[in-house]
């Protein structure tokens, strides 16, 4: 699959905002720890991964009722379901100039996960969901292994476009939802 940037402007992918912070201290004390520890980009990159894929659990696998949505929210709670954990590692990577996209697949509901472009590689989706039995994403660069891979037959969707920001309306089901279980009843099915 051929992925698309929504904007030309690769700086769109490196930008901090209100969702993607950062700038904000905990995202860059994180980013500063996992860099001590990553004498390159690739390193890095795969070592923020599974920080985020390892380190957060998924909130609704954990039951936690908790919604976060900002990434330094995401961190510092270590809860979030995949578009919050995406945004986490987005800001993660973004702190460390590596150009970052939210990405997402269509099942029942919208899946979020990212993409990111390291130097002399094309972009290349991960999926920081987290891995439970039946789950196992893994960090790749030659090739996808995602948490859930579509089904076309079942009208399943990989979406190619590759987003600067989150998707209006799945920022929205977020920043509404007031706990766990109302989010669970109000993802978004589509865009």
């Amino acid at each position: 699959m051929e992925l698309i940037q929504d904007t030309p402007d690769i700086s769109a992918y490196l930008a901090c905002g209100d969702v993607i912070d950062h700038d904000h201290p905990l995202v860059r004390e994180t980013a500063g720890a996992l860099r001590a520890d990553a004498p390159d980009a690739y390193t890095y990159a795969e070592a923020a991964f599974a920080f985020v894929r390892d380190s957060i659990p998924h909130s609704m696998d954990a039951a936690d009722p908790r919604v976060t949505w900002r990434a330094s929210d995401v961190l510092a709670q270590r809860t979030g379901i995949c578009y919050a954990k995406a945004h986490a590692l987005v800001a993660l990577l973004r702190a460390e100039g590596i150009p970052a996209a939210l990405c997402y697949q269509k099942f029942d509901v919208l899946h979020g996960l990212i993409a990111l472009k390291l130097p002399g590689e094309r972009w290349a989706r991960q999926d920081p969901r987290g891995n439970k039995p039946g789950v196992d994403a893994q960090f790749c660069l030659d090739r996808e292994q995602l948490a859930f891979p579509v089904r076309p037959e079942f009208n399943e969707v990989d979406y190619p476009v590759l987003f600067a920001e989150p998707h209006p309306a799945v920022l929205q089901c977020l920043q509404e939802a007031a706990d766990g279980p109302h989010l669970r009843q109000t993802l978004p099915t589509e865009f």
